[in-house]
C-alpha cells in the first residue's frame, strides 16, 4: 500500500475561545444576536457559515416580525425536503426568549406526501388561513408564486434558506420571482446562506437589488475561532493514478469519522459502477461482518479488531436507503459519537446535513461547483467534544496520455485549486485596508505588534476580538460611494470567487511563464470588477479592484512566509498576521508592490508537491499550447493604465522596455492604434 498523503494546501489553527457557542439572556449566540439587531429591516441578507445557527436566527426574527411588526405570516423556503427539519418546533422560551417557535404539522410541507404541484394547493390554503408559519421547498414556492402571483404574498415574510440557489440569470425562476417581490415592495425578505456565490459564477442578485439588502456577516474565522473543541482545519487536493478505489486508503483513515463522497457516474473518476465502488471500499477497509438489522449500517472489521459502522447512502434501493437515512437522522443518536463511523454518499449528505462528529470530508473527483465544495467542507466544521482537527480532501485523477483526458483533467485541477484559494480567503480573518497618510494613527482595540504603532511606516493591526486585520497601504484608493465601501468591507470574497473561477486567469497565473502579474491583478481583476459592478464609477471600481487584489495576494504571501518557518506555534491563529508583518519588514507596503505578486504562485508550489513531475509538465504543456491574444477590451484597459503611467512618469510606456509590465502596456496602446488604423482604412 502507498504511503498516506499528508500535504495540505490550506492549514489553519484557531484560538478556541468559546465565544461563538455562548448564549445571551435571550438564548441567542453571537451570530443570532447580530442578526436580531437588524430584525426591523425589510430586506435582510445573512451570510454565515454552516452550524452557526442561521435557522434559529430566522426563528427569532420571524417571531418579531409576526408579533411586533405587523406581518401576517412567515413562509420558510428551503432547497430540499430534508432541510425542512431545521425549522421544526423549538421551545425558545426555555432559553430566555419571549415566545416559542411553532409550525403546525399540516404546514410543514417538507414532511407531507405528494408532489410539489399538489402542495401548491396547501400553500393557497395557508395563505387563506389564520396560521402564521409555513415551511416548503424552493420548487413548491416557485409553483405557488406562478399560480397565485406575487401580490398574494403581500405583508408576509419570505425567508429563503441556502440563498445561493437564487441567481440573477433570467432563466432562474426563483431569482425572477424575488425580483418581482422587490419591485412590488410589499413583502419582507430574509435571505440566508453560508456561501454567497454560485459555482457557475452567475451573480446571485442584480447589483441594484443587492444594494437594497442590509447585510449581516458572520465569518468562518469568527465561527471557528469561537468554538470550544475544534482547533485545526486542513484542506488539501491530492492526485492519484488508476482506479481511485485502489488508492482510497492513502487518504481515508478508518480511525477518523468520515463522509466519503464518491464520484458521479458521469464523472471521469467514476468506474461507472457505483455499487461495485462501494463494495471495493468496504473490502479495502476490512472484513465484512454483515448488516446491522436496526440501522441498516454495514459492519466491517478492520485490522485492529474494531468493527466500523458504515452508512451506505449510495445504495438507491428505496426501503434500504430510507432505513439508513432515518438512522442517521435519529435525534436520540445525535450526541452518540459511536453511532456511525463512515458515511459513503454520492448526491446526499451535503447541504444542510448535520453530523457533528465528522472529522474528514473526503470527496473523489471535482464536484459540480465551488458552492458544493464549500457546503461539503461545512459538514466537517461542526464543533464536538474531543474533535480537535477536521479536514477536507479532494482526490483528483492525474492526467493520462490522451490529449482529451489531459484537457479534462486540467479543468478539474484548476477547479480544485480555485476551491482551495477561495476557502483560504473564507477561513481567514476579515481585512480592513486603509490608505497610509501623514494623518494615519493607531485605532483602539488593535494590536500593532511588539514595537507598537509606527507613524512613519505602514502598520498592521489585529483585533483578536473581532478577528479583523487593519492593514495600511501606500497609494490605496479609498471607495467613495456607500455601496463601494460595503463591497470593500463585506463582499471581497465574492469578487475573489469570480476571479479564481475565471479559467483564463487561473491557467495563465499557474502555467504561463511569460505572464506578467499585473495582467492578472490589474487587467483581469479590473474586468471582473467592471462586469460585476457596472454601476460604480471608475474610481470606485479601481478601489474595489485594489482591495480585492490586496486581500488575495496578502493571504497568499502571508501563508507562504508564516509556514516557511520551523516554529510550530507560528502556524497558529496568528500565522497570517505574523506573515503579513514579515512581508512588510522587507519594505513599506504599497499597491504597486501588491499588484506585482502573482496570486497563484503559492498554489503552484502546493501543486508541485501533490502532482507527479511528469503530469505537471503535461498540464503545463496543454496550457502553454493555447495562444492568448489581446481582446479590444483588454487593450483599452492597458491603454488606460499606460495613460496613468504617462501622468506619473512624463512619458508613454516603451514597447522595448526591459520591464515586462511596461512593455505589456505599450503593446495595448499599439494594439488600439492598429485597430483604429484598420477601421480608418475600411
Amino acid at each position: 500500500m502507498n504511503e498516506p498523503m499528508t500535504v495540505p494546501s490550506v492549514s489553519v489553527t484557531y484560538a478556541r475561545n468559546g465565544s461563538s457557542t455562548k448564549a445571551n439572556e435571550l438564548g441567542m449566540r453571537v451570530m443570532q444576536e447580530r442578526a436580531y439587531e437588524k430584525r426591523g429591516e425589510q430586506y435582510l441578507l445573512i451570510k454565515s457559515p454552516p452550524a452557526s445557527g442561521k435557522s434559529r436566527a430566522l426563528m427569532f426574527i420571524a417571531l418579531d416580525k409576526l408579533h411586533n411588526q405587523g406581518l401576517r405570516q412567515a413562509i420558510i423556503v428551503v432547497p430540499e425536503k430534508s432541510i425542512g427539519s431545521s425549522f421544526a418546533d423549538e421551545p425558545l422560551s426555555k432559553f430566555g426568549f419571549w415566545a416559542d417557535w411553532k409550525v403546525e404539522p399540516r404546514w410543514n410541507l417538507c414532511n407531507s406526501p405528494g408532489t410539489d404541484g399538489g402542495k401548491v394547493n396547501s400553500v393557497g390554503a395557508f395563505l387563506e388561513s389564520s396560521d402564521r408559519v409555513l415551511v416548503c421547498t424552493h420548487a413548491t414556492f416557485r409553483f405557488a408564486v406562478e399560480r397565485f402571483g406575487v401580490e398574494a404574498f403581500d405583508d408576509r415574510l419570505i425567508a429563503i434558506d441556502e440563498f445561493h440557489h437564487v441567481s440573477a440569470n433570467p432563466d432562474n425562476k426563483l431569482g425572477g420571482h424575488l425580483g418581482s417581490f422587490m419591485a412590488r415592495d410589499k413583502a419582507h425578505i430574509v435571505a440566508m446562506t453560508g456561501s454567497y456565490f454560485r459555482g457557475d459564477a452567475e451573480a446571485v442578485l442584480m447589483p441594484t437589488d443587492e444594494a437594497k439588502f442590509e447585510t449581516v456577516t458572520y465569518t468562518y474565522y469568527e465561527q471557528l475561532n469561537g468554538y470550544e473543541h475544534l482547533k485545526n482545519l486542513d484542506i488539501g487536493y491530492f492526485f492519484y493514478n488508476g482506479p481511485y478505489v485502489d488508492d482510497i486508503l492513502r487518504v481515508l483513515d478508518p480511525a477518523q469519522k468520515t463522509i466519503l463522497h464518491i464520484p458521479n457516474v458521469n464523472a471521469r473518476e467514476s468506474t461507472k459502477d457505483k455499487h461495485r465502488e462501494v463494495e471495493h471500499i468496504l473490502d479495502a477497509l476490512g472484513d465484512w461482518q454483515g448488516t446491522d438489522p436496526v440501522t441498516g449500517f454495514q459492519l466491517v472489521k478492520v485490522s485492529d479488531g474494531r468493527v466500523l459502522r458504515i452508512a451506505d447512502l449510495v445504495d438507491d434501493e428505496g426501503p434500504r436507503r430510507d432505513r439508513v437515512s432515518a438512522a442517521l437522522k435519529d435525534p436520540a443518536q445525535k450526541m452518540n459519537r459511536d453511532h456511525v463511523d463512515i458515511i459513503i454518499a454520492l448526491g446526499m449528505a451535503k447541504e444542510g446535513f448535520d453530523w457533528i462528529w465528522c472529522e474528514h470530508a473526503l470527496t473523489v473527483g471535482y464536484r459540480a461547483s465551488l458552492t458544493e465544495v464549500v457546503q461539503i467542507i461545512g459538514r466537517a466544521t461542526r464543533d464536538a467534544p474531543g474533535k480537535v482537527t477536521a479536514r477536507f480532501t479532494n482526490l483528483i485523477a492525474e492526467p493520462d496520455a490522451s490529449e482529451g483526458a489531459v484537457t479534462e483533467a486540467v479543468n478539474d485541477t484548476l477547479k480544485a485549486i480555485a476551491a482551495s484559494l477561495l476557502m483560504e480567503q473564507v477561513l481567514a480573518p476579515r481585512f480592513e485596508f486603509k490608505p497610509k497618510t501623514v494623518a494615519s494613527t493607531a485605532e483602539p482595540g488593535f494590536d500593532y505588534g511588539e514595537a507598537g504603532y509606527d507613524p512613519t511606516k505602514c502598520n498592521v493591526g489585529f483585533n483578536p476580538t473581532s478577528g479583523k486585520f487593519q492593514i495600511e497601504i501606500k497609494g490605496l484608493a479609498e471607495p467613495k460611494s456607500e455601496f463601494a465601501q460595503r463591497v470593500c468591507t463585506q463582499d471581497l470574497n465574492e469578487v475573489i470567487t469570480a476571479f479564481v473561477q475565471d479559467k483564463t486567469t487561473i491557467e495563465r497565473g499557474l502555467f504561463d511563464s511569460e505572464m506578467v502579474p499585473e495582467e492578472l491583478t490589474q487587467v483581469r481583476m479590473g474586468k471582473i470588477v467592471k462586469d460585476r459592478y457596472p454601476q460604480l464609477d471608475d474610481h470606485d471600481q479601481e478601489a474595489v479592484r485594489q482591495h480585492a487584489v490586496a486581500a488575495l495576494n496578502l493571504t497568499q504571501k502571508a501563508k507562504e512566509l508564516a509556514l516557511s518557518g520551523n516554529d510550530p506555534e507560528r502556524t497558529g491563529n496568528t500565522a497570517l498576521i505574523d506573515g503579513v508583518r514579515k512581508f512588510m519588514n522587507v519594505r513599506d507596503l504599497d499597491i504597486d508592490l501588491i499588484d506585482r505578486i502573482n496570486p497563484f504562485g503559492e498554489a503552484y508550489a502546493i501543486l508541485a508537491k501533490t502532482m507527479s513531475e511528469e503530469s505537471l509538465k503535461r498540464v503545463a504543456a496543454v496550457i502553454s499550447a493555447k495562444k492568448v491574444n489581446l481582446t479590444p477590451e483588454e487593450a483599452r484597459d492597458l491603454a488606460k493604465r499606460a495613460l496613468k503611467f504617462k501622468q506619473e512618469r512624463g512619458r508613454l510606456p516603451s514597447i522595448t522596455s526591459m520591464d515586462a509590465w511596461e512593455k505589456r502596456m505599450a503593446e495595448g496602446v499599439a494594439f488600439l492604434a492598429r485597430m483604429k488604423a484598420e477601421a480608418a482604412n475600411g
